[in-house]
């Protein structure tokens, strides 16, 4: 009963890994790049790459469950081969952009969309995670705080629900343990709705920066140039469209954590202490 986890690197998928292993399950550990895993001892690691085909059948031999990264590229494919393996289940790290009415045609939530309608048409039982903002989304503003203390955004006032991404690693390993829990849609959210400009400050607290961040209002334009050189337009567009939309707006929470994995989910203070080094200035501030 061997569970494949796609996506082995990142931060999802190497804590269900852990968690699976450290339930006595036997756990695959795949990535493009096996080599550079780092593993639990014992755990396996074989290459899949989602955009390679040529990967996925040793990938998924004697595979019974997948956990799944949102790469529409060879969906189709992939969903043959795993079904041609005996693949029973597929739990799906979707987001919550495609609950959006513009999903299909935004840049972030189509990649997200296709897969979850190629698994909604084909032959497999599909178990769909749709989180929001990710905590570690903080470490975007590390390099500022730990050395000039200047934070530019176009909406520090927007909202959102930063949610600990072992918290749906949790969630993960409950729908692929549990079978009852099998094919749901769960929209996953942190315990709180904070805006930008609130996640900066808590950070910076755990940092345990003794000044205030200073947070200045830039233009969308100006925000995109300076983005420009790692993000593509048309993602940069989106991203601003979606913080304009949140801008002073709280965010609707769940308690879907809580109800799937019996504890609430983690506070965002909670990553931040977990990853205050991060955060620390390279000078006292």
């Amino acid at each position: 009963m061997t569970t494949l986890v796609t996506g082995s690197r990142g931060k999802v998928g190497s804590a269900l890994l852990t968690l699976l292993h450290q339930q006595g399950l036997p756990v695959r550990a795949a990535s493009a790049s096996p080599g550079d895993l780092s593993t639990p001892a014992g755990v396996e690691t074989v290459r899949c790459a989602l955009d390679d085909p040529s990967t996925f059948r040793a990938a998924l031999d004697s595979v019974t469950s997948v956990f799944l990264y949102a790469e529409p590229a060879q969906i189709d494919t992939f969903v043959a081969e795993a079904h041609a393996a005996g693949v029973e289940h597929i739990v799906l790290l979707s987001s919550s952009a495609v609950m959006a009415p513009d999903a299909a045609d935004n840049p972030i939530a189509a990649s997200h969309l296709a897969v979850e309608q190629c698994l909604a048409a084909g032959p497999l039982e599909a178990t769909l995670l749709r989180p929001g903002a990710f905590a570690g989304n903080a470490l975007q503003w590390a390099g500022a705080l730990r050395s000039t203390g200047v934070v530019e955004l176009p909406y520090p006032d927007s909202h959102g629900d930063p949610i600990h991404e072992h918290d749906i690693a949790r969630v993960a390993s409950a729908v692929l343990t549990r079978p009852g829990l099998r094919g749901g849609t769960h929209h996953l959210t942190g315990p709180q709705s904070l805006t930008f400009a609130e996640q900066i400050a808590t950070v910076a607290r755990a940092a345990g920066r003794r000044t205030p961040v200073d947070i200045r209002t830039v233009t969308r334009e100006e925000w995109q140039k300076s983005v420009s050189a790692y993000l593509p337009g048309e993602f940069a567009q989106a991203l601003l469209d979606y913080w304009a939309s949140t801008d002073g707006s709280p965010a609707v929470l769940t308690r879907t954590v809580e109800e799937l994995t019996g504890c609430p989910a983690r506070p965002f203070a909670e990553w931040a202490e977990e990853h205050a080094d991060a955060f620390r200035a390279e000078r006292a501030a």
